[in-house]
């Protein structure tokens, strides 16, 4: 049997869990067939590679010899297979434009801008609340730009490389049923909801835990929190369960409204990634433009935003911002 990087991949993992089982799990095989795999793989090297007892499973000198190696070529593989990805689009013109985010208030205008412009260009999206994964995704090459939300002055996580380019900062409102006894106040001071339950949205990032300051800093803790999808939210702000935290630029539904936080305590970047290194570099500053165009666009539906903002001008659009 010759050794490849997926036997390499099945060494770390046990290494890494320290039990075969727990390996098997990780890996998504069977217990049995991890076993007879590592027994192939210590049969190819000459040696077992690890010493296993109730305790579970721990590397020989063979064994750390073969993970010291697998540590080093592993991650090379994944930069090789990364940049190849990458290169293998470089020398083409921009036909395609993949974007990967959720709850993004510029997405459908932004898209109608590039098929107006690029008429037989392919243009996909992506749905992940998660800024990591859609990082990753664009450092693969799987996606060209992702279009996220971070919390106040945080940046998106630097170890990807990519490039960052804010489209707008926005204050983050409060979502209300009309029934509720704030619903017709102008705006709404944090420290009057202290009783209230709340409904969020998933996703990583620090916003669950600027809520959390923000709410200590109002003198209570929040009672309760929803996670769940943004319709099935809605649906708890309309029976009047929760209430929610929603962006600016969102419009509410019929029977629903969107008051600020007054002092704007919580604030919510959009920003537009992409590699420094991939294709989509060489029409990332005219894709940032319209990205802001469309984020223009989307206030002309919300006039009562547009009124907020014009009294809170470092708010709203960034123009040409660097994240």
């Amino acid at each position: 049997m010759n050794l490849e990087l997926r036997h390499l991949k099945v060494v770390c993992a046990i290494a890494e869990t320290g039990s075969v089982t727990k390996a098997a799990s990780t890996l998504g095989l069977a217990q049995p067939a991890l076993t007879a795999q590592l027994q192939r793989i210590e049969r190819t090297l000459g040696g077992p590679l690890f010493e296993r007892d109730r305790r579970g499973a721990r590397p020989t000198a063979l064994g750390e010899l073969v993970l010291a190696r697998a540590r080093v070529l592993l991650p090379a593989m994944k930069g090789l297979q990364d940049e190849a990805a990458r290169l293998a689009g470089a020398g083409t013109a921009m036909s395609r434009y993949r974007f990967g985010g959720a709850n993004s208030p510029i997405l459908g205008r932004l898209v109608h801008r590039l098929a107006k412009e690029h008429p037989h260009a392919q243009i996909s999206t992506y749905a992940s609340w998660y800024v990591d994964e859609l990082s990753q995704l664009v450092l693969n090459g799987r996606l060209d730009y992702a279009l996220v939300g971070v919390c106040g002055d945080a940046t998106p996580p630097g170890e990807f490389g990519l490039t960052w380019r804010a489209v707008s900062v926005d204050p983050v409102f409060v979502l209300l049923p009309e029934a509720h006894p704030l619903a017709d106040r102008d705006e709404v001071h944090l420290a009057l909801l202290g009783e209230e339950r709340w409904v969020a949205a998933p996703g990583d990032g620090c916003f669950g835990d600027c809520f959390a300051a923000a709410c200590a800093r109002a003198g209570f803790t929040p009672r309760k929190v929803y996670e769940t999808d943004v319709l099935s939210g809605l649906d708890l702000v309309e029976a009047g369960e929760a209430i929610a935290l929603c962006q600016a630029t969102f419009r509410p539904v019929s029977g629903l409204v969107t008051r600020p936080l007054a002092g704007a305590p919580l604030r919510w970047r959009l920003l537009l990634g992409w590699h420094p290194d991939a294709p989509a570099a060489r029409t990332g500053d005219r894709v940032f433009g319209h990205a802001t165009a469309a984020y223009v666009d989307s206030l002309a539906r919300n006039p009562g935003y547009r009124a907020w903002l014009s009294r809170h001008p470092n708010f709203g659009a960034q123009q040409r911002a660097a994240a």
